[in-house]
C-alpha cells in the first residue's frame, strides 16, 4: 500500500484541495490480489487504489515486460475530485483529492494509457498494425522487432537483441517497466522456450478448470465428444443451475487459445447457453474427462519449420438439425505450426454442398471475413476464390479424406482418427514421460 501511495504521489496523480461548490467526489477503496507463477507459487503481493467509477520459426528473442502502474501514467482532461484514500488522509479533513492523471477504476483510464503508450511507440519508429492496434512493428534494415500488447503486459519479439534493449530502456524512461526477462507466463498461456523450438500450454488453467468442477479424479476419455454425437436444444431437461454451466462454457472458450483439439465441441456447447440441458452439460463433462487425459497439450513450434502458407477448409452440409446451417471451418499452418484456426456456424443456410464449400473456402482466405460471413450471395465467394486463384495467390490442391486435417472442426470423431488429426496439428505434450 505504501508503495502505491508512492508511486501515485511520484506521478502527480493529485492535489489536495477543498471541494468546490456543486462539484460531487467520488470514492476509493483498496484492492488486493495475489499473483502467482504457472506452477502456483507466489509472485508477488499487488496492492491497488480504485476509484469508484462505472515466434519459434525465425528463433527470435522472445521477452515480457510489465509497466508499472501503467494506468497512472494516463492524462486526465475532465475534472474528477475523490475522496482522499483510506489510511493515508490529508492533514486537513475538509480536503479532497483533485486528480491530475488517471486512476484505477475510471472508465477512461484504460483509454488514456492506451493513447500515451500508442504515441510513445510511433515516436519510436513502430507502426500500429490496422489489423490489430495491439499490435505495433519496427522494421529498419536488416532488423525487424514486433511488440504486442495487453492493458500493462507487453510481448516484445525480433531479430535483433540491442534493438530489444533499446525499446525496454526508452519504455522504462517513459513509464518505468518491470523487465520479466523471458516469456514464461502470459495471460494463462505457459510458454517453453529452447534455441529449437516454443511451446503453449494451458496446464495451469485446465487443471484449475478440473479442480474447480471437482473432476480431478474422473475417468479419463480419449475424445472430447462421443463419435457422431449431435446435440441439439430439445432432447433432455432443462438445467436449474444456468449460471454454472455458462461459467463452465465461458472458461473453455478461453481454453481453445492453445487447444484447436477442443474447439468444435466448444462451439457446439457455446449455442446453448441461453437454455442449456442436461445434454449439454454431460458433453461439457466428457470435455472435462478428456482434459484429465491430457491437461498439458499444447501448440509446438519448431525452429526447423519451412515458412510455406498451407490452409485446409471444410465444411459441414446442414450439419446443424435445428437451423440446417453448415458449419464452417478451416485451420492455417505456416509452414508445419498451426497459427490459425477457426471453427462456426453459418447464419444463413446453403442449397447444396457445393455452396457450403465455396463459402467455407472464401470465409479462409477473403480479405474481408468480416463481410463475407454476412454475404447471401454465394456469387461473390465464388468470385473471391476464382480470383484469388487465377492470379496464382492460392493454388487449390485434392485432398484425401484422410488427410483433411479440417475435419476435427465440423464433426465428433472416433478416437483413432481424432487423435490421428491431432497429431498432425503439430500438437505435444510436454509434460509426457513418452
Amino acid at each position: 500500500m505504501q508503495a502505491e501511495i508512492s508511486a501515485l504521489e511520484e506521478n502527480n496523480t493529485w492535489i489536495f484541495t477543498t471541494l468546490p461548490e456543486g462539484k460531487k467526489p467520488i470514492g476509493c477503496k483498496w484492492v488486493f490480489r495475489i499473483k502467482h507463477q504457472a506452477d502456483g507459487s507466489i509472485e508477488r503481493y499487488k496492492a491497488r487504489l480504485v476509484a469508484k467509477a462505472l515466434v519459434a520459426c525465425n528463433n527470435w528473442y522472445l521477452h515480457q515486460l510489465d509497466v508499472n502502474h501503467a494506468f497512472l501514467h494516463g492524462d486526465l482532461h475532465e475534472e474528477v475530485y475523490m475522496l482522499p484514500s483510506p489510511g493515508f488522509a490529508p492533514s486537513a479533513s475538509n480536503q479532497v483529492c483533485k486528480l491530475q492523471k488517471s486512476l484505477y477504476g475510471l472508465k477512461q483510464a484504460s483509454r488514456q494509457w492506451f493513447s500515451k503508450l500508442t504515441t510513445a511507440l510511433l515516436t519510436l519508429g513502430y507502426i500500429q498494425s490496422s489489423a490489430d492496434y495491439s499490435l505495433f512493428v519496427k522494421r529498419q534494415q536488416d532488423t525487424f522487432t514486433v511488440l504486442l500488447v495487453y492493458v500493462d503486459d507487453i510481448i516484445l519479439t525480433g531479430n535483433s537483441l540491442s534493438e530489444i534493449t533499446k525499446v525496454k530502456a526508452y519504455l522504462d524512461q517513459q513509464f518505468r517497466i518491470k523487465d520479466l526477462g523471458e516469456l514464461k507466463y502470459f495471460l494463462g498461456l505457459e510458454v517453453a522456450l529452447t534455441t529449437a523450438e516454443i511451446h503453449l500450454s494451458q496446464r495451469k488453467y485446465a487443471l484449475e478448470i478440473l479442480q474447480d468442477s471437482e473432476f480431478m479424479d474422473c475417468t479419463p476419455a480419449k475424445t472430447p465428444l462421443a463419435s457422431k454425437s449431435k446435440l441439439t436444444s430439445d432432447s433432455g431437461a432443462l438445467l436449474h443451475d444456468v449460471t454454472s454451466y455458462r461459467q463452465l462454457v465461458g472458461r473453455l472458450i478461453y481454453l481453445t487459445l492453445a487447444r484447436p483439439d477442443l474447439a468444435f465441441v466448444v462451439q457446439q456447447l457455446s449455442q446453448f447457453m441461453d437454455k442449456p440441458i442436461d445434454q449439454h452439460l454431460q458433453a461439457a463433462h466428457r470435455i472435462l474427462r478428456y482434459l484429465k487425459a491430457c491437461p498439458s497439450n499444447g501448440l509446438f513450434y519448431r525452429s526447423s519449420s519451412p515458412l510455406d502458407l498451407r490452409a485446409f477448409s471444410d465444411s459441414d452440409w446442414a450439419g446443424c438439425l435445428e437451423s440446417r446451417c453448415f458449419i464452417t471451418e478451416f485451420c492455417i499452418f505456416l509452414g508445419n505450426s498451426l497459427i490459425s484456426w477457426k471453427s462456426k456456424k453459418q447464419p444463413t443456410v446453403s442449397r447444396s454442398s457445393s455452396e457450403a464449400e465455396y463459402r467455407a473456402l472464401a470465409s479462409t482466405i477473403a480479405n474481408n471475413p468480416t463481410f463475407h460471413e454476412r454475404t447471401k450471395h454465394i456469387e461473390i465467394d465464388c468470385h473471391i476464390v476464382r480470383e484469388k486463384v487465377t492470379t496464382g495467390i492460392v493454388h487449390l490442391m485434392p485432398c484425401k479424406s484422410s488427410d483433411q486435417l479440417a475435419d476435427l472442426f465440423t464433426k465428433s470423431l472416433a478416437a483413432q482418427p481424432f487423435c490421428d488429426i491431432v497429431s498432425k496439428l503439430e500438437t505435444l505434450n510436454i509434460h509426457s514421460p513418452v
